[in-house]
């Protein structure tokens, strides 16, 4: 990502000493995080979570498994709470149980997974091996990964719910794949979340499944925020427009998360990084003035023209 040479004096001089397995705490937030209450029970989230996709797959390797932690600990600092993964995320599972066994289980913390298997049966089972791997009691969200056996999977999470072992339940997709087996889920299925993909350049779900998901009382969980970093690289080097100092942007990939989540339809979006200076950068993406719709539709532009 572009910096200002201020800002990565910044960020460096607040994760000076990282190199440790933990990082020394950060200083919290100076300015007022923007949340969303969770449409279907009033909890406020940050709007700016953590993924764990490929980032988070880097197995028993010491030196990688601490930057991962310097990453959540970096993340956590800034104010971020929902951290996001699945078991076909490889390591990642373990290695954020690691990380959060490094930081004394952090109570802030919104644990989100997935469930992803192709048999109904054997959903409880990878779910408590899931729970286990992280090191919680229990989770906050359960989420049925890319649709993948769902009726079964639902009635399995929906039990958890009422038994109190489960918070929220939600599915997932992305790409933009399956959307109309997604809608058709959200519009029969008693659901707290939906996970999709959502960016400057992917909008199909300003469509239906934003206007839906206000309709139903869903939350909306916004995944591949920076397709996959193909955003972000292809912006790299580019000027940042004037707009950007109105909404307090010095990267582009402020910009790119901030017209995601000025999107009231929007919960969280979760970027997934391996640099804990960027998890810190996302987070103050969540501070400050945001695009009206107005400046939203500039964004988009500029970011087509560019990219």
């Amino acid at each position: 990502m572009e910096h200002s040479t201020e800002r990565r004096k910044l960020l460096h001089a607040m994760l000076a000493g990282a190199g440790c397995a933990v990082c020394r705490p950060l200083p919290a937030a100076s300015a007022a995080l923007l949340t969303r209450p969770i449409p279907s029970s009033g909890e406020p989230l940050p709007v700016v979570g953590l993924g764990s996709w490929i980032t988070f797959n880097v197995g028993d390797d010491p030196a990688a498994r601490a930057r991962c932690t310097q990453v959540v600990q970096a993340f956590l600092a800034g104010g971020g709470r929902l951290i996001d993964s699945s078991p076909m995320y490889g390591s990642a599972q373990a290695v954020i149980g690691h990380a959060l066994a490094q930081l004394k289980q952090p109570k802030t913390l919104f644990s989100a997974d997935k469930v992803w298997i192709g048999s109904g049966e054997r959903g409880p089972a990878q779910i408590d091996s899931s729970r286990r791997l992280w090191g919680v009691p229990r989770f906050d969200l359960l989420q049925v990964h890319n649709l993948l056996a769902w009726e079964e999977h639902l009635r399995t999470l929906q039990q958890m719910k009422a038994a109190g072992r489960l918070r929220y339940v939600g599915i997932t997709t992305s790409e933009g794949r399956r959307h109309g087996e997604l809608i058709k889920i959200m519009e029969t299925q008693p659901l707290d979340f939906v996970q999709v993909s959502y960016n400057v350049l992917d909008r199909e779900i300003e469509n239906r499944i934003l206007p839906l998901a206000r309709e139903r009382k869903i939350g909306v969980i916004v995944n591949r925020p920076f397709r996959q970093g193909d955003l972000t690289e292809a912006l790299a080097g580019k000027p940042l427009p004037g707009w950007a100092a109105e909404i307090g942007c010095t990267s582009w990939a402020q910009a790119l998360l901030k017209f995601i989540v000025a999107e009231p339809g929007v919960s969280c979006a979760i970027p997934a990084t391996s640099n804990p200076l960027h998890a810190r950068e996302n987070m103050l993406a969540s501070q400050g003035a945001m695009p009206d719709a107005a400046l939203r539709r500039r964004i988009a532009a500029d970011v087509a023209r560019l990219t």
